[in-house]
């Protein structure tokens, strides 16, 4: 197994990791948190059947700026309900944007289908996202846990065993002080490869162990026995978020998160399909005040994003 990347997303200034799952079901929750204060926040959808909650409100243009918590959930449309733990847990700390003399914390979210990887029947609810936010802290688990506890990647292929997906974290530090992070939850339809060496790291497996990637399928060279299968929509997905501890704009945090899917790119292919709904939000925390080269913060959530998928593959064969 190639070497593990270093880092986590905790390792941005502000920001916490709480997680919680059912082994059983083989679903979970990720809950980053931001400052109590917040942390402007931005969103890209690009895959084609999305499960998400509150990502409008964090367009360029709309209002609201500063995001509290963001929540990643297994459980498909479910899942989302986690969120309302989290709000309810944040609102008790007096977090949130204040309207008419009430707190509202602003809790995007977005979830990843395993409904027929463990119990189809349980999912995340609102107990376990408020668990996972009373747990945040400074490090995190990676592997199959939290939003990657059921998650699973390379199903394009019919009679073919996917393999575990799981959750990913990794950090940069820049010479300038900041801090890029990415945690991201892989559920992808696709096939994962190592950044740094281009491996494939995970796909189908045929009956007899013999593994097939889904590019031989769809560029006209697969074995005999193995056909595309086409899965459902949405039932995959990659969702994650990237983080930084320097000041963005909004607009800059909305371009953070859409570079970020250059990082899904890189390490999975095919990615962006139909029958995934790829989402990755960003997260500023200010600690930072100068000004950070754009350029360069982009190159490392790329960057961040690409090892934290394949960390997820590598402590998922930990487990």
């Amino acid at each position: 197994m190639a070497a593990i990347y270093p880092g986590n997303i905790t390792n941005v200034h502000g920001i916490k990791v709480g997680q919680q799952q059912n082994e059983k079901a083989k679903t979970g929750v990720t809950v980053v948190m931001a400052p109590k204060a917040g942390a402007i926040g931005g969103v890209s959808v690009r895959g084609a059947a999305p499960g998400t909650r509150e990502t409008d409100l964090l367009r360029p243009g709309n209002l609201v700026e500063y995001v509290n918590a963001v929540v990643l959930a297994g459980g498909s449309a479910f899942g989302l309900a986690a969120a309302d733990g989290v709000m309810r847990y944040l609102a008790q700390t007096g977090a949130g944007l204040t309207m008419a003399g009430v707190q509202v914390p602003i809790v995007p979210a977005a979830v990843l289908f395993d409904l027929m990887h463990g119990e189809p029947n349980i999912y995340p609810d609102a107990a376990m996202g408020r668990a996972a936010a009373t747990v945040a802290a400074k490090g995190m688990e990676q592997g199959l846990v939290g939003a990657g506890c059921g998650a699973t990647v390379g199903k394009l292929v019919a009679s073919a065993i996917p393999q575990p997906g799981g959750l990913g974290s990794a950090s940069i530090t820049l010479p300038e002080g900041v801090t890029v992070g990415a945690v991201v939850a892989v559920n992808a339809v696709g096939d994962v490869f190592d950044p740094r060496s281009g491996e494939c790291i995970a796909c189908a497996l045929m009956p007899d162990g013999t593994p097939v990637r889904a590019e031989g399928l769809l560029f006209g060279n697969p074995p005999a026995s193995a056909q595309i299968r086409i899965p459902a929509p949405g039932s995959n997905t990659t969702i994650g978020v990237v983080a930084v501890d320097c000041k963005l704009t909004k607009a800059e945090a909305n371009r953070l998160a859409d570079v970020a899917h250059d990082g899904l790119a890189r390490a999975i292919r095919p990615v962006h399909t139909q029958m995934d709904g790829d989402t990755m939000f960003a997260l500023a925390t200010e600690r930072v005040g100068q000004e950070v080269n754009f350029v360069k913060l982009c190159a490392a959530a790329t960057e961040v994003t690409a090892r934290a998928i394949a960390n997820a593959i590598y402590y998922s064969r930990l487990a």
